[in-house]
């Protein structure tokens, strides 16, 4: 799957722009703060409706805009399909996105928060293993959702301290048993997906003989049947009551990282933890491809910066195998079979060509 060109208007610092992608490796350079990430940004919403940096669509229109577009030719071997996409800012402040679809349509995208899968808090890792499972599971977004209603509802009768709390609790438990249960099912199994690829990427990566190990790490051990999570809650009832917030389930779930056994966000190199995190994303490329039926699109933020002439060597290697890869650099870099764009004051220009994809960008 590719993008076969792509048009902005009032995106980001991007008054306009209209730009026609290789098919293959394209190496995205120029000064910072010149809109490399906000192209990126742009290329991961026409594909999937959402931004891979911010859940509030109100940032994304240009400042003092009203609304934004994108819109662009999304193909694969079985043809192709025009998507546009619209974000409408609201009076309330927010914003509301509308537009096409692409059922297809899967984007695997690495910036600088990713960071935080290895380093951040267990916050970060969930919602990591949850976009990944939800490229393999259609439905797994709407029973995280689901999942949230109902912690949400269990714990304002936990809160509530009223004498028949413990009744109310019943019904609730027996929900959040039910999605919980789910969910770490998807989760496990997109976690020893993950951990297969890894064997692979990571020593591809770093050129050297280590293991990196994820593993789904729950209150409930190796426990896959709702009866020993219901067990469970039974069990800190009180402690539940007297601290009125749910104690057992997903939400408070964990994935642990290690290389060759030794905690990675304790005890890893800065350059370790981001080699780590993004061969944690390159580690989704092949899971994906095989459950949506369409190679994935990779956005690439920056991600060279910190590792070594060798280690970005064998990360050419391999992303060599993907189809259609976008990458940020705020230098120029050796990269063969690559389309080199530099982008700098409104415009995309290909190496070599005087106006192949050209805009207009915001003044400061």
């Amino acid at each position: 799957m590719q993008i076969g060109w792509i048009q902005l208007v009032e995106f980001r610092n991007y008054r306009t722009l209209e730009f026609s992608p290789s098919s293959h490796l394209n190496l995205l350079t120029g000064p910072n703060a010149q809109g490399k990430t906000n192209l990126l940004e742009a290329l991961g919403f026409l594909l999937t409706g959402r931004s891979f940096r911010t859940s509030r669509l109100s940032e994304v229109p240009r400042w003092e805009a009203t609304s934004s577009s994108v819109a662009g030719e999304i193909c694969r071997a079985e043809g192709g399909r025009t998507v546009r996409r619209m974000i409408r800012k609201l009076d309330n402040g927010g914003a509301q996105a509308s537009g096409d679809t692409c059922e297809w349509a899967r984007v695997i995208a690495f910036g600088w928060q990713d960071l935080d899968i290895v380093t951040g808090a267990p916050g970060a890792r969930r919602n990591f293993i949850d976009g990944f499972a939800g490229r393999l599971y259609p439905g797994h977004l709407a029973t995280l959702l689901r999942y949230r209603q109902i912690l949400a509802r269990r714990n304002h009768v936990l809160q509530s301290r009223e004498l028949d709390a413990e009744a109310q609790l019943e019904p609730w438990d027996e929900q959040l048993v039910s999605v919980g249960m789910e969910l770490i099912g998807r989760r496990r199994k997109a976690a020893a997906m993950l951990q297969t690829e890894l064997g692979r990427v990571f020593p591809a990566l770093s050129g050297v003989r280590q293991k990196v190990e994820i593993r789904y790490r729950t209150a409930l051990a190796e426990a896959t049947e709702a009866a020993e999570m219901l067990a469970a809650l039974v069990r800190l009832r009180r402690v539940e009551l007297r601290r009125g917030v749910s104690l057992v389930g997903p939400h408070r779930d964990d994935l642990a990282i290690e290389l060759d056994g030794i905690d990675v966000r304790s005890f890893g190199s800065r350059g370790q933890q981001r080699l780590i995190a993004l061969a944690l994303r390159l580690a989704e490329v092949l899971p994906v491809t095989e459950a949506a039926g369409s190679t994935p699109v990779l956005l690439l933020d920056d991600a060279l910066s910190e590792l070594d002439a060798r280690v970005r060597q064998n990360v050419f290697r391999e992303i060599d195998g993907a189809e259609q890869v976008f990458l940020t650099s705020p230098e120029a870099l050796p990269a063969r079979r690559a389309a080199c764009w530099t982008v700098r004051a409104g415009a995309v220009l290909r190496e070599g060509d005087a106006d192949v994809a050209r805009g207009s960008v915001a003044q400061a």
